[in-house]
């Protein structure tokens, strides 16, 4: 499983290093070192804990990109065959659900607790209401 700083965790919970260092000492996530001798976590333990505490983070640094309907997230579950997969994303407080190739999750390096940016790009928006949304 992918593994990050402490640092970077924060970035994906929307919270401070300080929080990540607390929840590892209270046992919700599970810290080891890498080979630098630096405090890491496990990024599908990470992205397990988003699901519950995160707030949508910005982009990764040095990424620019025109769309503007994108939700940076952790891989949180993969499904995948011999021809397709399903990658699903949590991206802040929302879950992301996207049907791929399963040669586009191998090119990607995709894997549970990896970072990844949803880009939607669509025609069609349903938007709902109650029925007091009626005049």
């Amino acid at each position: 499983m992918p593994q990050m700083r402490i640092s970077e965790a924060a970035v994906y919970l929307g919270v401070s290093d300080d929080t990540v260092r607390r929840w590892v000492d209270r046992g919700l996530l599970t810290a080891d070192r890498d080979d630098s001798g630096r405090k890491v976590v496990d990024g599908y333990e990470v992205a397990m804990v988003a699901r519950e505490h995160a707030t949508p983070p910005g982009l990764p640094h040095g990424m620019k990109s025109s769309a503007r309907n994108r939700f940076v997230g952790l891989v949180t579950d993969l499904q995948v065959d011999t021809v397709m997969a399903q990658v699903e994303l949590q991206c802040g407080p929302f879950r992301v659900v996207s049907l791929m190739s399963s040669e586009a999750v191998r090119d990607l390096g995709l894997d549970r607790g990896s970072v990844a940016v949803a880009t939607i790009k669509s025609t069609n928006v349903v938007v709902e209401t109650t029925d007091r949304g009626h005049a």
